[in-house]
């Protein structure tokens, strides 16, 4: 098993390599289409974007986490339920 304090970084993988995947897919699918070499084309696509996506999530992942705190509404406390 992984030490818990690691999680953030494996998360950041994860995310990082699933979405590089779709998109990398989606993105070779409508240049090259879904010719004999898509299969070849999509997995060099993918290991590029994920090795540049991957960073990206670590960085802005702790901005992005902010922000929602920012833009999400707190419940307000409730004296009588206490």
């Amino acid at each position: 098993m992984i030490p818990k304090k690691l999680a953030p970084y494996l998360f950041g993988l994860i995310l990082s390599g699933v979405m590089s995947l779709v998109v990398s897919g989606i993105s070779t699918a409508r240049v090259a289409g879904l010719s004999q070499g898509f299969v070849a084309a999509w997995s060099g696509a993918w290991l590029m974007a994920w090795f540049i996506a991957f960073p990206v999530v670590l960085v802005v992942a702790p901005f992005a986490r902010r922000l929602v705190e920012l833009l999400v509404r707190q419940p307000a406390a409730c004296d009588t339920c206490r």
